[in-house]
């Protein structure tokens, strides 16, 4: 389970006093204990590894966006970090789906969608996005339907 591996990873970087992983890791546990409590769970019971890999993507998300505003506010050391910690915690996510592949998979859903009608757009998205069961980029997945609806 994803729970053990970070929490043997959090031990071995503790060990090799890898001081950026050991808090990053650490932020990761503590928000799947949280997430443990928001569902009524004891903080003492194991994360399902789809609700560790939602928890994770959240995360990511929030270093991602956290980047931008840091270099948006002209602060290029706060980015630079949030993106180190964002690539610990994208080496614990599964593969996302390439531009290729959702593209692929557009095309596919796209058969008897009329291109005029909007909600087509929204639906669309939803069952691409369910396609990929969350291993797609919801941003580049928008993107790519936009491009094929224009």
């Amino acid at each position: 389970m994803i729970t053990e591996t970070i929490k043997t990873d959090s031990q071995n970087a503790l060990k090799a006093r890898d001081a950026l992983r050991v808090s990053v890791l650490r932020g990761a546990l503590s928000s799947f204990t949280n997430e443990l409590v928001a569902k009524g769970k004891k903080p003492t019971d194991q994360l399902e590894d789809a609700d560790a890999f939602g928890v994770l993507k959240r995360l990511a998300k929030q270093r991602k966006e956290a980047s931008e505003q840091f270099t948006k506010g002209n602060r290029p050391e706060l980015a630079e970090k949030e993106l180190e910690e964002l690539k610990i915690i994208e080496e614990y996510l599964p593969e996302q789906a390439s531009a290729e592949q959702i593209e692929a998979v557009v095309k596919t859903k796209m058969e008897g969608v009329d291109k005029d009608d909007k909600a087509a757009v929204g639906k669309l998205m939803g069952a691409v996005m369910q396609e990929f069961k969350g291993n797609a980029d919801g941003a580049l997945v928008k993107q790519i339907v936009d491009k094929c609806f224009s």
